[in-house]
Protein backbone atom coordinates (compact mmCIF):
# COMPACT_ATOMS: atom_id res chain seq x y z
CA UNK A 1 0.00 0.00 0.00
CA UNK A 2 1.21 3.60 -0.87
CA UNK A 3 2.50 5.47 2.13
CA UNK A 4 0.77 8.53 3.18
CA UNK A 5 3.93 10.51 2.65
CA UNK A 6 4.62 10.03 -0.88
CA UNK A 7 1.14 10.18 -2.71
CA UNK A 8 0.85 9.17 -6.23
CA UNK A 9 1.45 11.92 -8.41
CA UNK A 10 -2.28 12.86 -10.46
CA UNK A 11 -2.63 12.05 -13.90
CA UNK A 12 -1.67 15.61 -15.54
CA UNK A 13 1.27 15.24 -13.41
CA UNK A 14 2.81 12.08 -14.82
CA UNK A 15 1.63 13.13 -18.46
CA UNK A 16 4.37 15.73 -17.69
CA UNK A 17 6.76 14.24 -16.32
CA UNK A 18 6.78 11.67 -18.96
CA UNK A 19 6.88 13.90 -21.31
CA UNK A 20 9.58 16.27 -20.37
CA UNK A 21 11.74 13.26 -20.13
CA UNK A 22 10.90 11.94 -23.92
CA UNK A 23 11.08 15.24 -25.48
CA UNK A 24 14.16 15.27 -23.63
CA UNK A 25 15.61 12.04 -24.51
CA UNK A 26 14.16 12.08 -28.18
CA UNK A 27 12.94 15.49 -28.97
CA UNK A 28 9.48 16.89 -30.12
CA UNK A 29 9.01 15.01 -33.36
CA UNK A 30 10.18 11.45 -32.52
CA UNK A 31 8.54 11.38 -29.56
CA UNK A 32 4.64 10.43 -30.22
CA UNK A 33 2.06 11.09 -27.61
CA UNK A 34 1.36 7.17 -27.77
CA UNK A 35 4.63 7.05 -26.21
CA UNK A 36 3.92 9.34 -23.32
CA UNK A 37 0.61 7.74 -22.59
CA UNK A 38 2.54 4.74 -21.79
CA UNK A 39 5.00 5.97 -19.99
CA UNK A 40 2.69 8.02 -17.94
CA UNK A 41 -0.02 5.25 -17.49
CA UNK A 42 -2.81 6.87 -18.82
CA UNK A 43 -5.00 6.94 -22.03
CA UNK A 44 -4.44 8.75 -24.88
CA UNK A 45 -7.68 10.64 -24.25
CA UNK A 46 -6.07 12.27 -21.36
CA UNK A 47 -3.45 14.36 -23.57
CA UNK A 48 -6.32 16.09 -25.06
CA UNK A 49 -8.13 16.41 -22.35
CA UNK A 50 -5.92 18.55 -20.63
CA UNK A 51 -3.42 20.00 -23.38
CA UNK A 52 -5.10 19.39 -26.63
CA UNK A 53 -2.46 18.66 -28.19
CA UNK A 54 1.26 17.28 -28.45
CA UNK A 55 2.13 21.13 -29.65
CA UNK A 56 -0.07 22.06 -26.63
CA UNK A 57 1.31 19.37 -23.98
CA UNK A 58 5.32 20.68 -25.45
CA UNK A 59 4.30 24.14 -24.39
CA UNK A 60 3.02 22.97 -21.37
CA UNK A 61 6.34 21.10 -20.70
CA UNK A 62 8.01 24.37 -21.33
CA UNK A 63 6.13 26.47 -18.90
CA UNK A 64 6.22 24.61 -16.15
CA UNK A 65 10.40 24.19 -16.42
CA UNK A 66 10.42 27.83 -17.33
CA UNK A 67 8.15 29.87 -14.55
CA UNK A 68 5.51 32.10 -14.31
CA UNK A 69 5.93 35.94 -14.68
CA UNK A 70 5.95 35.89 -10.82
CA UNK A 71 10.09 36.32 -9.63
CA UNK A 72 11.25 36.10 -13.20
CA UNK A 73 11.76 37.97 -16.02
CA UNK A 74 9.70 40.91 -15.73
CA UNK A 75 9.56 41.26 -11.53
CA UNK A 76 12.70 41.94 -11.15
CA UNK A 77 12.50 44.64 -13.83
CA UNK A 78 9.78 46.42 -12.09
CA UNK A 79 11.57 46.59 -8.53
CA UNK A 80 14.64 47.77 -10.59
CA UNK A 81 12.54 50.77 -12.71
CA UNK A 82 10.56 51.92 -9.26
CA UNK A 83 14.06 52.22 -7.99
CA UNK A 84 15.05 54.24 -11.04
CA UNK A 85 12.70 56.78 -10.82
CA UNK A 86 12.07 57.42 -14.43
CA UNK A 87 15.49 57.63 -15.52
CA UNK A 88 17.67 55.54 -17.42
CA UNK A 89 18.81 51.69 -15.38
CA UNK A 90 22.39 51.43 -16.61
CA UNK A 91 23.28 48.47 -19.09
CA UNK A 92 25.32 46.47 -17.12
CA UNK A 93 22.51 46.60 -14.30
CA UNK A 94 20.13 45.50 -17.25
CA UNK A 95 22.33 42.65 -18.22
CA UNK A 96 22.90 41.07 -14.67
CA UNK A 97 18.75 41.11 -14.42
CA UNK A 98 18.84 38.89 -17.41
CA UNK A 99 21.81 36.63 -16.25
CA UNK A 100 20.79 36.79 -13.45
CA UNK A 101 17.21 35.30 -14.38
CA UNK A 102 19.05 32.79 -16.64
CA UNK A 103 20.68 31.52 -13.72
CA UNK A 104 17.77 31.08 -11.61
CA UNK A 105 16.24 29.20 -14.10
CA UNK A 106 18.94 26.33 -13.76
CA UNK A 107 18.25 26.26 -10.05
CA UNK A 108 14.31 25.77 -10.31
CA UNK A 109 13.44 23.19 -8.21
CA UNK A 110 10.50 21.85 -10.06
CA UNK A 111 13.10 20.85 -13.08
CA UNK A 112 17.25 20.57 -12.70
CA UNK A 113 19.54 22.57 -14.18
CA UNK A 114 20.52 20.17 -16.88
CA UNK A 115 17.16 18.95 -17.99
CA UNK A 116 16.34 22.55 -18.23
CA UNK A 117 19.97 22.87 -19.91
CA UNK A 118 19.12 19.92 -22.40
CA UNK A 119 15.23 21.47 -23.10
CA UNK A 120 16.89 24.49 -23.89
CA UNK A 121 18.99 22.67 -26.56
CA UNK A 122 16.40 20.91 -28.15
CA UNK A 123 14.52 23.64 -28.38
CA UNK A 124 17.18 25.83 -30.22
CA UNK A 125 19.27 22.70 -32.05
CA UNK A 126 16.52 20.25 -32.82
CA UNK A 127 14.73 20.62 -36.83
CA UNK A 128 10.90 21.40 -36.60
CA UNK A 129 9.65 24.26 -34.65
CA UNK A 130 11.40 26.80 -33.41
CA UNK A 131 11.36 27.99 -29.66
CA UNK A 132 8.68 30.50 -30.56
CA UNK A 133 6.54 27.96 -30.68
CA UNK A 134 7.21 26.11 -27.33
CA UNK A 135 7.84 29.23 -24.84
CA UNK A 136 5.51 30.71 -22.48
CA UNK A 137 4.04 33.49 -23.97
CA UNK A 138 5.08 35.48 -21.00
CA UNK A 139 8.72 35.47 -23.10
CA UNK A 140 7.58 38.08 -25.24
CA UNK A 141 6.78 40.78 -22.98
CA UNK A 142 9.57 40.06 -21.29
CA UNK A 143 11.38 41.08 -24.34
CA UNK A 144 9.79 43.79 -25.27
CA UNK A 145 10.52 45.31 -21.72
CA UNK A 146 13.81 45.04 -21.91
CA UNK A 147 14.08 45.98 -25.41
CA UNK A 148 12.12 49.79 -23.79
CA UNK A 149 15.16 49.50 -21.04
CA UNK A 150 17.79 49.35 -23.32
CA UNK A 151 16.52 51.99 -25.59
CA UNK A 152 15.70 54.36 -22.33
CA UNK A 153 19.70 53.44 -21.67
CA UNK A 154 21.33 53.40 -24.95
CA UNK A 155 19.69 56.61 -26.64
CA UNK A 156 22.59 57.05 -29.09
CA UNK A 157 21.20 53.52 -30.91
CA UNK A 158 18.50 53.38 -33.26
CA UNK A 159 15.69 50.81 -32.57
CA UNK A 160 17.41 48.26 -34.87
CA UNK A 161 20.77 48.56 -33.40
CA UNK A 162 19.12 47.57 -30.25
CA UNK A 163 16.99 44.95 -31.28
CA UNK A 164 19.69 43.36 -33.35
CA UNK A 165 21.88 43.63 -29.99
CA UNK A 166 19.24 41.95 -28.00
CA UNK A 167 18.99 38.77 -30.57
CA UNK A 168 22.66 38.28 -30.20
CA UNK A 169 22.64 38.18 -26.52
CA UNK A 170 19.68 35.98 -25.94
CA UNK A 171 21.13 33.67 -28.41
CA UNK A 172 24.94 33.88 -26.81
CA UNK A 173 23.14 32.87 -23.46
CA UNK A 174 20.82 30.37 -24.89
CA UNK A 175 23.64 28.77 -26.58
CA UNK A 176 25.80 29.07 -23.49
CA UNK A 177 23.23 27.80 -21.15
CA UNK A 178 22.20 24.85 -23.71
CA UNK A 179 25.77 23.27 -22.99
CA UNK A 180 25.92 22.64 -27.19
CA UNK A 181 29.51 23.07 -27.56
CA UNK A 182 29.30 22.88 -31.32
CA UNK A 183 32.88 23.65 -31.70
CA UNK A 184 34.05 21.36 -29.21
CA UNK A 185 36.37 23.96 -27.62
CA UNK A 186 35.48 23.84 -23.78
CA UNK A 187 36.64 19.88 -24.23
CA UNK A 188 39.46 20.66 -26.99
CA UNK A 189 40.76 23.47 -24.09
CA UNK A 190 40.16 22.19 -21.25
CA UNK A 191 38.12 24.90 -19.70
CA UNK A 192 37.67 24.95 -15.96
CA UNK A 193 34.43 26.30 -15.92
CA UNK A 194 32.62 24.12 -18.24
CA UNK A 195 29.62 22.95 -17.29
CA UNK A 196 29.24 25.37 -14.37
CA UNK A 197 26.55 28.29 -15.40
CA UNK A 198 27.11 30.35 -12.67
CA UNK A 199 31.00 30.66 -13.93
CA UNK A 200 29.95 30.38 -17.59
CA UNK A 201 27.56 34.05 -17.36
CA UNK A 202 30.36 35.66 -14.96
CA UNK A 203 32.84 35.22 -18.03
CA UNK A 204 30.01 36.43 -20.51
CA UNK A 205 28.49 39.37 -18.63
CA UNK A 206 31.82 41.61 -19.38
CA UNK A 207 31.41 40.69 -23.16
CA UNK A 208 27.35 41.53 -23.62
CA UNK A 209 28.01 44.68 -21.74
CA UNK A 210 30.75 45.90 -23.96
CA UNK A 211 28.89 44.53 -27.29
CA UNK A 212 26.09 46.86 -26.28
CA UNK A 213 28.13 49.70 -24.96
CA UNK A 214 29.67 49.75 -28.64
CA UNK A 215 29.53 52.29 -31.18
CA UNK A 216 26.69 51.01 -33.95
CA UNK A 217 28.66 49.95 -36.65
CA UNK A 218 28.03 50.03 -40.89
CA UNK A 219 27.92 47.21 -43.35
CA UNK A 220 29.50 49.58 -45.48
CA UNK A 221 32.42 49.44 -43.41
CA UNK A 222 32.66 45.51 -43.64
CA UNK A 223 35.62 44.23 -45.99
CA UNK A 224 33.99 42.41 -49.45
CA UNK A 225 34.81 38.93 -50.11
Amino acid sequence: MASSDSPTPDAKTRILDAAERLFMENGFAATSVRMITGAAGVPVALVNYHFGTKQGLMEAVYERALGSRGGSRVSYLDKLEAEAAGQPIAVDVLVDAFLSSALRLTRKDSVTGEVFKQLIARAFYEPGPGTEAFFPGEYREAVDRYRQAFMRALPGLSQDDVVWRMYFFVGIVAYAMAGKDVMRMTETYSLADAGDPESILARLRPFIVAGFLAPAGSLSGMPRP
